[in-house]
């Protein structure tokens, strides 16, 4: 069995009277696709923002590498290894593909003219390049806006900026939802080879047949709690569908 890289214990999180969490639990392992899935409400977003440093839980722990961890902010959780790729297409449109994937991680010149902003742009396309190789990236140029490009191809370059930077954990909230069926594909692709990396992969999806063709485990939140995990491989539609909606509640480890 694959080490637990990020854990959640018991979290519960509450706005005013409202408890979007209500002991919450969750694990990610290391070179695993964890598909986090839930029905509108369950809670999957709240643990993913407190999982990601951007919300913190009312209680409850977090353990990274079986350590308590406290993740205050984003910048926190990225630091400790963990980055998270957004449903919303979070680039930068003009930007070109390689200044999106250094964005707020610039390499700049050396000597003075570093001293001075001036970025290498030689070298941040250079690597950016070969990231994307090693990645399976496939983009129509590496010198046009970002804009321009595919939405397939720039939901890869988003995946891709995280990936590049996470050592532990990517969180990924609905990355093929805004897609086609060639471009979702490229994305899952891309998804696979994160995972073989030995990176934890977390897969926040409404899409269960992609759920089942690429998750090593599922893991079900129902009413701001974990009410079931299951292996990938010797799952079911039907038995999502159950645990989702209450009438399969199964929590023994998967």
């Amino acid at each position: 069995m694959s080490e637990v890289l990020l854990e959640a214990v018991d979290l519960t999180k509450h706005y005013g009277s409202v408890e979007a969490l209500r002991g919450a639990s969750f694990q990610a392992r290391a070179g695993e696709v964890t598909a986090l899935i839930g029905d509108n409400g369950a809670g999957k977003s709240t643990l993913v923002k407190c999982l990601s440093g951007a919300e913190q839980p009312t209680s409850g722990k977090i353990l990274l590498d079986g350590a308590e961890v406290h993740l205050d902010s984003p910048t926190t959780a990225r630091r400790m290894g963990i980055e998270t790729v957004y449903q919303d297409l979070a680039v930068a449109p003009e930007l070109d593909p390689a200044a999106n994937l250094f964005l707020g991680r610039e390499i700049h010149r050396k000597g003075i003219l570093g001293k001075l902003g001036m970025l290498d742009k030689a070298e941040m396309r250079r690597q950016a390049v070969e990231e994307f190789q090693r990645l399976g990236v496939t983009l129509q140029s590496t010198d046009v806006p970002i804009g321009s490009l595919s939405g397939g191809q720039r939901q890869s370059v988003a995946v891709a900026r995280s990936v590049v930077w996470a050592s532990k954990v990517v969180f990924m909230d609905e990355p093929t939802a805004a897609l086609g069926v060639v471009q979702r594909e490229r994305v899952l692709d891309v998804i696979k080879k994160v995972r073989d990396k030995g990176i934890a992969v977390v897969l926040i999806s409404h899409n269960m047949p992609e759920v089942l063709s690429v998750a090593d485990r599922v893991e079900v939140l129902r009413l701001g709690k974990r009410v079931a995990r299951f292996a990938g491989a010797d799952t079911k539609l039907e038995d999502l569908v159950a645990a989702m909606t209450g009438a399969l509640v199964q929590e023994e480890a998967a």
